[in-house]
């Protein structure tokens, strides 16, 4: 009798469990992601494809190139990209108002005709990462000819970021000559120095905020349409609505130094090596929340089945959505502060005990973690090892998150479901970071998106190899910036 009211009692418990879940799932729906299907959205004007392409050709031969140190670059090379723009978009330079700061960071200014309106800042950054010496011979094409073949824009920063800047500024011209006045004003910021630390903006974002500026929102580079997203394996126009924090610690092991023939018991490199082991060895867990754990409810939704069983009752599967979302780095990194040691100094001669022996370690600050947890993780990871912890430069906190419901938001989706009906629309948190994070303090909200679609095969290629910009992309691209401006301050 007793084994059967166990018996019962368990059948009972597992139907409740099984009723939760089941209406859980079927009530499921990802929550406060407006579709922008409320929008009005403007048509995006007539202009010259082929004159575009070849003006974002003729951009990717001038080499904007951001070096580690800022004392190899070449100032002219920024200068004569200005002069070039002035040139090639006099409709643009006749509406719009120019501030070259003395930096090389460009503001433009189209005022609108009601002051009552708060504005809309527009971002892509000049510069470019350089190509590591040795691989040009890997290109296809020259890296900085800006090659038109295979229906596409071949070379250096087609992609990353001059698709956007000579997108936007081809949606202006085209907007300005059709005889476009808008009623809310217009920013176009572009930093000069994104690829190297975004000083740039920061002094953009300064000059602004000193005027009075507080825009409705920002908008720069920073995710796209991916064409074959996990999950669903299908299209998802993904909306960057916040950017982890960036830190990097030195790990500096100081030893007595000495000959390699005749070494302590534990030189100053183990010890470095030890603590290094140490506080990688101690990764932050995986968590399923923030802008990510919105990204896949989203995938979710569409996807159905046990994927949205799962993903709707975290109270049940939580440990196997964890696992899984920790499986590979592509997505891991968008539900944790990855830890990645990158750079080791030691002694100058092989024979030499090191006196001084360091690590970089950098990381990437999840949005619910701050520069103060990971010092801290750090210090408990090396405990009582002989070893100094310090931050190479004051670490960058990870970005506040933007509203997924906001007029803001509701303008770009509509802009961008234009182009891409069939596709998911998801929030999602960019692992890397913008620019636009130096706008937060003059825009009520910050996005990241650019039209592109890609797959993530093709995503590599953004700061690597044989980067392209193909033509339909760069089409999209202009009249998604046409549209959005159209319908957001027409």
């Amino acid at each position: 009798m007793k084994k059967r009211t166990i018996l019962l009692g368990g059948l009972a418990v597992l139907a409740v469990v099984a009723g939760t879940v089941a209406f859980r799932t079927a009530s499921f729906a990802p929550a406060d992601i407006a579709d922008g299907g409320d929008i009005p959205l403007a048509a995006a004007p007539a202009y010259d494809l082929a004159d575009a392409v070849a003006h974002l050709s003729a951009a990717a031969q001038i080499p904007t190139i951001s070096h580690q140190d800022p004392a190899d670059n070449q100032i002219a090379e920024w200068d004569r990209l200005h002069v070039w723009l002035a040139a090639t978009y006099p409709a643009t330079h006749g509406a719009m108002t120019r501030t070259i700061l003395p930096n090389r960071t460009l503001i433009y200014h189209w005022p609108g005709s009601d002051a009552s309106l708060a504005p809309v800042i527009l971002m892509a950054h000049q510069d470019v990462v350089p190509v590591t010496e040795g691989t040009e011979k890997d290109w296809k094409y020259p890296p900085f000819a800006g090659t038109i073949a295979e229906n596409a824009v071949w070379g250096r920063g087609t992609v990353d970021d001059k698709g956007s800047l000579i997108g936007l500024f081809e949606a202006i011209e085209a907007l300005a000559k059709s005889g476009f006045r808008p009623k809310r004003g217009i920013y176009l910021v572009s930093g000069h120095d994104e690829e190297a630390g975004g000083t740039g903006a920061i002094a953009a974002a300064a000059k602004l905020k000193a005027e009075g500026v507080k825009a409705i929102f920002t908008l720069d580079e920073g995710s796209i349409v991916l064409t074959d997203t996990p999950v669903i394996d299908g299209p998802a126009i993904m909306i960057g609505i916040a950017e982890k924090g960036y830190a990097t610690l030195k790990v500096t092991a100081n030893a007595p130094g000495g000959h390699s023939s005749m070494p302590p018991a534990e030189t100053g490199v183990e010890t470095l090596a030890r603590a290094v082991l140490d506080i990688t060895g101690d990764p932050f867990p995986i968590e399923f929340r923030g802008p990510g754990a919105s990204m896949i409810e989203a995938l979710a939704a569409k996807k159905g089945g046990t994927t949205k069983m799962a993903v709707a009752n975290p109270w049940l599967f939580s440990p196997l959505l964890k696992r899984q979302l920790g499986s590979a780095p592509t997505t891991a990194a968008a539900f944790h502060t990855t830890i990645a040691p990158t750079m080791l100094e030691g002694s100058p001669k092989e024979n030499v005990l090191p006196q001084s022996a360091s690590a970089l370690i950098n990381y990437r600050i999840a949005p619910w973690n701050t520069s103060a947890d990971v010092m801290a993780r750090a210090k408990a990871a090396v405990g009582d090892a002989k070893v100094d912890l310090a931050w190479v430069k004051p670490p960058r906190e990870p970005s506040r998150i933007s509203s997924t419901s906001s007029q803001g938001w509701k303008w770009i989706a509509a802009a961008a479901r234009a182009d891409a009906p069939q596709a998911v629309l998801t929030p999602t948190l960019v692992v890397a970071g913008t620019d636009s994070r130096s706008m937060e303090p003059v825009s009520e909200d910050v996005y990241r998106f650019m039209p592109m679609h890609f797959s993530l095969k093709e995503s590599a290629m953004i700061h690597g190899t044989n980067e392209h910009m193909k033509v339909d992309s760069f089409k999209r691209m202009i009249d998604f910036y046409a549209r959005l401006i159209a319908t957001s301050a027409g």
